[in-house]
Formats: C-alpha cells, structure tokens, sequence
C-alpha cells in the first residue's frame, strides 16, 4: 500500500513513528542535507508548506488509532484512500493547516513542564499535545497530569512547572498572598466557559429545591474556584441558605467526587465535567442543574504562568500562547467536538469512556433523571481573559471573607487577567478579536456591572460579613 504522506500514516507495511520531526527514516541530524526546499514568493519553502500538511493529517490518524495493530487492521480493511476521505471527513486539513503560524523569533527554552488536572476544562491545553499544535510552535511539552488544585498551586510556587491548568481565581489568589505565600501569576486564555454542574446523589431526585437542602455536604474542588462561588451563590440566592452555617461546603479532587457521591459521604457537588457526567454514567448520582443555568458564559479554567516566566521568556511564552489559542480555536468548533472527545479521553489525559466525554463535549447528554438533553453550549472553549470576568471573583472573596479590607478591583483584574495580550496574540493568528475590556455580566437574573463592584460586593443580604 503506496503512502505519499512523508510519515506514511497509512502505511500497513511499517509502524507510524516520527524518527525525524519531518517523518522520515533518516536521523534528525541528517534532516538539512536530505532535502531540497524550494522557497516561495512568501519566504516559506515548499517543503514547510508539506510538512505542516503531513504532520497534520499523521497526527490525526495517530490520535485516532494509536494502537499500531488496530491501524493495521483497520488500512487493511478499508484501504488507504477510504481511509484518508474518513480523516478529512472529521476535520477540514486544509483549515487546521492554515490555522498553523511559525513563531519567527528564537525560543529561550523549548522544554516545558505543563500541570494539568484531568477534567474537561482542561481540553485546549490537553488536545494541543495529541493534535500537534505545540510541537508545530517549535515547544517540546510535557503534560503533567496533577492530583489536586493545591499541588498545582504548590508546583507553580516552587517552579516544578513552567506554565500550567489554573482554576481562574487562583491567578488572583496567589498574586495577593490569599491562601499562599504571594508571587504575580497571570492568566493568558481562560481555558473553558460553562462546562460544570451541580450534581446531586440519587436519593435526593425528589428534593430538587434548594431551599430544602440545608444540612446538606456538598464538594467543590478548592477554595478558590468558580465552583465554590458559583454554588455559594446558587445556594445563598436561590435556597436562602448561608453556605457557611446552613450546609458543609469540603474540597475534594475532582477525580474523587463520583466515589464520595457513591460512598454517602457527600450529597452533592458542584464539580467539573466529565465527574458529572460520570456520576450520571456510573447511575450515582443526576445533574441537577448546570453552571450555565447559573451564570451563562461564566469562566471556569485558565491557562496560566508566572510573571517571571513571561519576563525571561517572552518567546516561549508567545510560542506557548499561540499553540493554546489554536487549539481553543479548534476547540470552538461544534464539528470538531467528537474528535477532540477520543484525543483526550485515554489513559494519558482524562482517562475516562469516551462516550462520557463525548456527551459533555457535543451537548447531547443523559441527566440521570430520565431525559436526554440536547445543549450545544453545555461547556465551550472561548480564551478572552475578560477582565471583568476576575473582577465579579474578587466581589466574591470579598462577600464570604477569602479578602478583607479594601480592594483595588480593576488595578488586580488588569494586572492579572492579561486581555491586552490576548487581544494581541489573537489578532496576530488572524482569530476575531472582541472590543472592549470589561463587560456587564448577568448572574442568576442580577446585573453586575464591574464599574460598581464594592457596591456590588455589599449588596447581598447573605454573607460573611452578615453573619
């Protein structure tokens, strides 16, 4: 079987292994003199053109049949022609293709360390290790699977990782000493929107109304989450309850909120995807309602490095940055979702059954009660770091005391939520750029508009300052 892609993907004949980055048996050492590039009017050869091509469309066939039997068998089946028309039937090469931008200036480091928890949140940093877009930037990354927030927290402190999977509110968190000893850490791309839920345990399908959970235990993943907000919010304006004295609120590891659903030992979480879906799937537990319900766009995960990391490494970081929001880019994209679902699932991302993954992703999903539901936005992927966005988390540490005294809301938002740079990283990838650095956000039917966020702080009848 004939193959004219240079990493022979659909070759039967030999296995997919990449020796040189270019894909050929030749050692990488060898790579310059057995090639001929012809540069074209542009100043990029034809022979990057066809790399960026085949490495592209190999990556993809890798990612989808990494077992080398199983790809075997599966060209051997259907022959390398229907095999290629099924790969650019899941996703337009062409597009992905021109999505790729070379960097241009000397990378200070090429290896990286890169935290990351293994949930959905986590998708555009995941799917840019199988899908090639950090190798195309030129980086070298080692995806770091990590147990909990506050290990991540910890390694970041202590420079075990270069960049890594941040719940958004850490970035601010840590640049104020709240929680940790104070180092600048930046967010580059919030990672997801949407994408979580509250999930309660079986035996309480008949009491959905939150104003009957008190003395309940509930779990987030930290402190300092959207997720603790968000259900304090949920609990205080939709149940009356004070989430401080009317119920138990504990930090568990995402991976752990199935079994301490199943164990009794909670009632409830509000979590991130794929564990609620997961409760579904395993029968434990149905989704009550998700974070959208609550708050619609709200932000979730970001990406995030060390504002030293930036100052020593400004093209590494640029590289890095390119390589996330070409994947959020693709992330985006409705039509790509059931790819990127089989990418992340194994052992060496989420680790988790693909359809599970796959539900949470597309929209298309059991909620445990007896219904399928079809929701397209359930989680997406847009990077904008709003500023507002951090400013709506601090008006949070402040209402149920993470922070006390007086608080420069925009001066933390600006110098933390790195928008500029997004905008500028954007624009340079051709990516739409939005307008604006704040925006007015609606949370469970209530403006908030961070012009007023003190105002907005002191405004609610339950809190910590209130009790």
């Amino acid at each position: 079987m004939t193959d004219r892609n240079r990493f022979r993907p659909y070759d039967t004949d030999r296995p997919l292994m990449m020796r040189c980055h270019c894909g050929a048996d030749h050692a990488a050492a060898d790579h310059d003199a057995s090639i001929t590039p012809v540069v074209t009017a542009g100043g990029r050869s034809d022979d990057d053109r066809s790399y960026s091509r085949d490495f592209i469309e190999a990556s993809l066939v890798k990612a989808l049949l990494p077992n080398e039997a199983q790809r075997r068998r599966f060209l051997q089946a259907v022959g390398a022609n229907t095999a290629r028309a099924a790969i650019a039937s899941l996703l337009p090469l062409g597009a992905l293709e021109a999505m790729a931008q070379e960097g241009g200036k000397a990378l200070e480091r090429k290896e990286l360390k890169v935290g990351f928890i293994a949930i959905t949140c986590a998708t555009p940093l995941i799917m840019a290790d199988p899908l090639g877009f950090y190798r195309k930037e030129g980086l070298s990354v080692q995806l770091n699977k990590t147990a909990g927030w506050a290990l991540i927290r910890d390694k970041m402190l202590n420079k075990e990782y270069e960049a890594s999977h941040f719940l958004s509110p850490m970035p601010l968190a840590i640049s104020m000493g709240a929680g940790s000893v104070a180092q600048p850490m930046r967010v580059a791309t919030v990672q997801n929107i949407n994408g979580q839920a509250i999930t309660l345990a079986n035996k309480h399908r008949n009491n959905r109304d939150p104003k009957g959970w008190k003395g309940f235990k509930f779990a987030v993943p930290f402190e300092y989450s959207m997720h603790n907000f968000l259900l304090r919010y949920y609990l205080a304006e939709a149940g009356g309850l004070n989430p401080d004295t009317d119920v138990q609120i504990r930090v568990v590891p995402p991976p752990e909120m199935v079994a301490n659903l199943r164990a009794g030992n909670i009632d409830g979480y509000l979590g991130p995807d794929p564990f609620n879906q997961r409760a579904v799937y395993d029968e434990v537990g149905f989704i009550h309602i998700l974070s959208k319900e609550i708050w619609d766009g709200h932000p979730c995960c970001a990406f995030g490095v060390s504002e030293a990391f930036i100052q020593q490494n400004p093209n590494t970081f640029a590289a890095l940055y390119r390589a996330v929001l070409k994947s959020a880019e693709m992330a985006r994209d409705p039509k790509n979702r059931e790819l990127i679902a089989k990418v992340i699932s194994p052992t060496q991302y989420l680790n988790q059954p693909e359809t599970v993954v796959n539900q949470v992703l597309t929209g298309k999903f059991a909620d445990g009660l007896g219904n399928i539901r079809n929701v397209p936005d359930r989680a997406d992927f847009d990077p904008v770091p709003w500023q507002s966005m951090a400013v709506w988390m601090l008006t949070q540490m402040k209402r149920w005391g993470y922070i006390k005294g007086d608080v420069n809301y925009k001066q933390l938002a600006e110098q933390v939520f790195l928008l500029t740079d997004a905008k500028q990283q954007m624009k340079a990838l051709g990516q739409k750029v939005p307008d604006g650095a704040w925006r007015k956000h609606i949370v469970m039917g209530k403006e908030f508009d961070p012009a007023k966020a003190e105002a907005y702080a002191n405004s609610f009848a339950i809190s910590k300052a209130a009790v």
